[in-house]
């Protein structure tokens, strides 16, 4: 018998220890559980990393500014034309890229006709980052075809550029560039002209 009220009292003097165990304190805030880069809350700009690439997508409007080799800049281009391009980047590190652009421009004459450049090239930029917004700077080379009429050319393009976008989600950014683009021609046995255009267009990146 005293053996049982020894057993009892045992019982008895662990069971609140038991409750208190099994019985979470209301009190008490949870543990916040650590991220595993799934949640876009959780977003940070070191998860650019080597390897990681980006398609652009990009439409807006292009406006001739400056033609070396002609006198009085007459040029006869209107003020405004439309251009785009579709462009790919490749991350070597969580800012320096790499990639390669096709653009397209058209832009009317005051004769009524229509010129158009289509350059494409290699291209490389640095991107800084701050929060949700990404701030590339690029610089492409490459070469443009352009059609004037029956008139042709085949030269050297070069434009640098700056942008701004704002990290939707993941997968999508969307922001605003600024371009200028330089087109000379030099023909053989002819006269040289260097045209410089200006760009201002919108941009979609899916990130993948």
């Amino acid at each position: 018998m005293p053996r049982l009220w020894a057993l009892l009292l045992t019982f008895l003097l662990f069971l609140p220890a038991l409750h208190a165990q099994e019985v979470p304190n209301p009190d008490e805030t949870p543990p916040e559980e650590q991220p595993d880069g799934s949640n876009w809350a959780d977003y940070q700009p070191s998860l650019y990393t080597k390897g990681d690439k980006i398609f652009i997508i990009t439409l807006g409007t292009a406006f001739p500014t400056v033609f070396g080799g002609i006198s009085n800049n007459d040029h006869g281009i209107k003020t405004v034309g439309g251009t785009g391009s579709l462009a790919f980047a490749y991350f070597l590190n969580a800012h320096f890229f790499l990639g390669g652009e096709l653009s397209a421009m058209f832009i009317g004459t005051q004769g009524g006709n229509m010129l158009y450049v289509v350059p494409m090239g290699v291209k490389a930029g640095y991107q800084f980052i701050y929060r949700r917004f990404e701030f590339p700077l690029t610089i492409m080379l490459g070469v443009a075809p352009q059609k004037k009429q029956e008139e042709g050319y085949f030269g050297l393009f070069l434009k640098a550029g700056a942008s701004v976008f704002w990290r939707f989600n993941p997968e999508w950014s969307f922001g605003l560039n600024t371009s200028w683009w330089v087109v000379p021609q030099w023909p053989k046995g002819g006269h040289n002209v260097t045209g410089n255009f200006a760009e201002l267009t919108l941009s979609a990146r899916y990130h993948f």
